[in-house]
C-alpha cells in the first residue's frame, strides 16, 4: 500500500509539474501581444481563404467560376442570398485582415511596451474581434444588395449589366478623390496616434477602437470592394489584385498612389460604359 501511494504521488506531482510548465509556457505567449496579433491575423486570413477554397470544391468548377454558387439558385430567391453571405464574410476576412495588419501590430507593439513594464493591456483579440465586426456587418449588408442585384437582373453579362458594371467602377475611381476616402486613408495609415490619443486598459474600450477602425477602414476601402460586383463576386484574381491594391494603400504615406489607382478606375469606368452603348 505504502508503495503505490509513493508511486501514485509521485505521478500525481509528475502531472502537476508538465501542468505547470504547459500554463507558463501559454502564459508567456498570451503576455506578448504582437506574437497573438500575429496568430490572429494569420488565423482568421487562413480560415477565409480555406472557407472560400472548400466553397469552390463544393461547386467543382474550380476557382474560375466561383461565383457559379449563386447562379445555381433562382435571382432574388433565398436560397442565393443565404449562400452569398458566407461567401462575402469569407470574402472579407481574406481581403481585408491583411489590409488592417500594420494597424493590429501597431497596437500590438505598444500593448507589447506596456506588458513589459507590468502595465495591464487587453489582448490584440478582442481590438481584432471589434474590427472583424464591421467587415462581417458589411458582408451581410453587401450579400443583401448582391440578392436585390441579381433579382433586377442587373449583374447579367449583357449590356445593361455591363453598362451597370461600368458605373461601379467609375463610381470606385471617383471615390479615390473624395474627401471621405482621403480622410479614411490617413487614419488608416498613422494607426499609431489614434491609438496613443486613445488608450485604454478595459477589453469594452478596446473593443471600441477596434470597431472605429473597422470603420475607418470600411470608409476607406468600401467602394473598392463593390467592384467585386462588376467583375464577378468570388473572382480570385480580382480578390488578389484588390486586396494589395489596399494593402499598398495603407502601407504608403501620402494619397498619390490612391490617385493613381483612382485615375486607371475611371479610365476602366468610362471603357465599360461606352461599350455598354455602342
Amino acid at each position: 500500500m505504502g508503495y503505490q501511494f509513493g508511486v501514485s504521488e509521485f505521478v500525481h506531482q509528475r502531472l502537476l509539474t508538465e501542468l505547470s510548465a504547459a500554463e507558463l509556457r501559454l502564459s508567456a505567449a498570451l503576455a506578448r501581444p504582437r506574437r497573438v496579433a500575429l496568430a490572429c491575423i494569420v488565423v482568421l486570413t487562413g480560415f477565409g481563404w480555406l472557407a472560400l477554397g472548400l466553397m469552390a470544391a463544393a461547386d467543382g468548377t474550380g476557382w474560375g467560376s466561383l461565383a457559379a454558387l449563386c447562379r445555381l439558385y433562382p435571382p432574388g430567391g433565398l436560397a442565393a442570398f443565404a449562400v452569398a453571405v458566407p461567401m462575402w464574410a469569407a470574402m472579407a476576412l481574406a481581403m481585408m485582415l491583411p489590409t488592417a495588419g500594420p494597424m493590429i501590430l501597431t497596437y500590438a507593439e505598444i500593448a507589447d511596451t506596456a506588458a513589459r513594464k507590468g502595465e495591464a493591456v487587453v489582448a490584440p483579440l478582442v481590438l481584432v474581434a471589434g474590427y472583424v465586426a464591421v467587415w462581417l456587418g458589411f458582408a451581410l449588408v453587401a450579400a443583401a444588395l448582391q440578392w436585390a442585384l441579381a433579382g433586377a437582373g442587373l449583374l447579367q453579362a449583357d449590356k445593361v449589366g455591363l453598362l451597370f458594371a461600368g458605373t461601379i467602377v467609375l463610381f470606385a475611381g471617383l471615390y479615390q478623390f473624395s474627401a471621405v476616402k482621403q480622410a479614411c486613408l490617413t487614419l488608416c495609415q498613422r494607426p499609431f496616434p489614434f491609438f496613443f490619443a486613445n488608450w485604454t486598459t478595459k477589453p469594452a474600450g478596446v473593443l471600441r477602437l477596434g470597431l472605429r477602425q473597422g470603420l475607418y477602414c470600411l470608409g476607406c476601402c468600401a467602394a473598392l470592394m463593390l467592384i467585386m460586383f462588376a467583375v464577378g463576386v468570388m473572382n480570385v484574381v480580382w480578390m488578389a489584385a484588390l486586396g494589395v491594391v489596399m494593402t499598398v494603400e495603407k502601407m504608403t504615406t501620402s494619397p498619390r498612389f490612391s490617385h493613381v489607382v483612382g485615375s486607371i478606375l475611371i479610365a476602366i469606368g468610362f471603357g465599360l460604359v461606352a461599350a455598354s452603348v455602342l
